[in-house]
């Protein structure tokens, strides 16, 4: 299926990423992990996100949850694969991407299922441009975010720390 043809893409090729997931898998050294979860839901997507100084070098993700969060994140890190990692590619993404992803009517009937994995994606690619901005400022880090502190507010969907027991026991995936 080409994006092209967006707004209907074959729900067979949904139920095919949601069985054999792309890029999927924790990075064990991952400069950013971004836990996102949908309470309405109990949907679960990981980021994690490596770079090298200025340059995404990979994002892979894990989660569990329902077919439509689960396929969505998969079509879209494999996009942004395909598509060569930009950091300003994906804060630009919205809604309407993934629209194209896994159609319309998809998304307008799962909204925060559609764009768990879209809003998870952006908040790791923040959270790292924030952490690299206070390294390039001479900020010495703590090992650990404080409570709260790199996690932006997206209504329906938590992002950062509590987001895996905001969204609950989940949905297993078993690709």
């Amino acid at each position: 299926m080409s994006i092209d043809e967006g707004c209907h893409p074959d729900l067979e090729w949904i139920a095919e990423h949601f069985r054999r997931p792309r890029h999927f898998g924790a990075i064990p050294d991952a400069d950013i992990t971004m836990p996102g979860g949908n309470p309405g839901c109990g949907d679960v997507v990981v980021i994690y996100l490596k770079a090298d100084g200025d340059r995404l070098l990979d994002l892979r993700w894990e989660g569990q949850g329902c077919t439509v969060s689960q396929a969505g994140a998969s079509m879209l890190l494999d996009e942004v694969h395909r598509a060569g990692l930009s950091a300003e590619a994906i804060l630009e993404m919205d809604y309407h991407h993934m629209e194209q992803l896994l159609g319309s009517e998809v998304v307008k009937a799962r909204p925060r299922c559609a764009t768990l994995g879209l809003a998870t994606l952006k908040g790791a690619v923040r959270a790292w441009q924030r952490r690299r901005a206070l390294q390039d400022g001479g900020v010495l880090l703590p090992s650990a975010p404080p409570p709260g502190g790199e996690t932006p507010e997206i209504p329906g969907i938590v992002l950062g720390e509590g987001a895996r027991e905001a969204a609950g026991p989940g949905i297993p995936h078993d690709p």
